[in-house]
């Protein structure tokens, strides 16, 4: 297993979103009556040990959605203490994970180690062997996958079923600006990477927002699906049912399963990046 700098999956997705025949049409915020729009800070999060044998070496789980031991999907944060490393494994789902806090090397056990800084994105295919180490002092990782449970199993229980890994440094993302998508208006200077899509009737896709400093305005989006983790800063994110503003800072979320308006800012001094997971289209701006 190689580490891939998936360039050239970011250059087609670039091509395929300026040629989308898709236009998100104009949400008017009065017409949603029923907002389903929900906030999950990080200090919500319960946390478990993935493997209580190793006692506080033990990786923890905390989940953001859905339920890893059940059948559904879901998305959860892994954290690891500075210096782990597991044992070479394989799991019987594939998984999508961005780093968040820390450093994380995720590849087959005799590879070079890559350390991946917050921002960085890869993709573990089930059944096949690797092991995941960390390096920091916290080490945050976003978790997702498409269906349950998720499991541990040894690599002598190793299987291919065609896929390969993908393992992208932050600086290798390929940041799209409103000249190149018009999922961002033409006055807004946020910005979007496209990471994944399902090519079947689920429609689901996996993107990142950047948020720049003094960023303030919305998130348009039309699936039943949204869900959205912030990755790295903290964001300001208005709930319309109360209008109450909350501080939501990496490993925190916000979702939707209807039409819906995120009224999000930025008063932090760096960028926030989000990562976002919807069956829909978004409108920035």
């Amino acid at each position: 297993m190689k580490n891939i700098k998936y360039m050239l999956l970011a250059s087609v997705l670039v091509i395929s979103c300026k040629n989308s025949k898709k236009e998100l049409e104009k949400i008017n915020i009065l017409a949603i009556e029923n907002p389903t729009n929900v906030v999950k800070l990080s200090s919500e999060i319960a946390w478990q040990k993935l493997n209580p044998a190793r006692g506080d070496k033990s990786p923890q789980a905390g989940t953001v959605w859905g339920d890893r031991k059940g059948t559904v999907a879901t998305g959860f944060l892994a954290k690891f203490v500075d210096g782990f490393s597991s044992p070479p494994h394989i799991h019987n789902v594939t998984y999508r994970a961005v780093v968040l806090k820390g450093k994380v090397h995720n590849d087959d056990a005799d590879a070079e180690n890559m350390w991946m800084p917050p921002g960085s994105f890869w993709t573990q295919p089930k059944g096949q062997p690797h092991i995941t180490s960390a390096m920091g002092e916290e080490n945050i990782a976003y978790v997702e996958i498409d269906s349950g449970p998720y499991l541990v199993k040894p690599v002598g229980e190793a299987f291919d079923e065609g896929e390969r890994p993908v393992n992208v440094d932050a600086r290798n993302i390929v940041w799209l600006n409103n000249s190149r998508t018009n999922w961002v208006s033409a006055d807004s200077n946020a910005e979007i990477s496209f990471l994944w899509d399902r090519k079947d009737e689920s429609y689901l896709k996996g993107l990142f927002v950047k948020l720049p400093k003094g960023f303030k305005g919305t998130i348009e989006s039309d699936g039943s699906v949204l869900r959205a983790i912030i990755i790295t800063s903290e964001l300001n994110y208005k709930l319309p049912q109360t209008e109450e503003v909350k501080a939501l800072d990496a490993g925190s979320s916000f979702s939707s399963t209807d039409r819906a308006l995120h009224e999000i800012s930025n008063d932090s001094n760096d960028d926030v990046i989000v990562y976002i997971r919807t069956n829909g289209s978004l409108k920035i701006n």
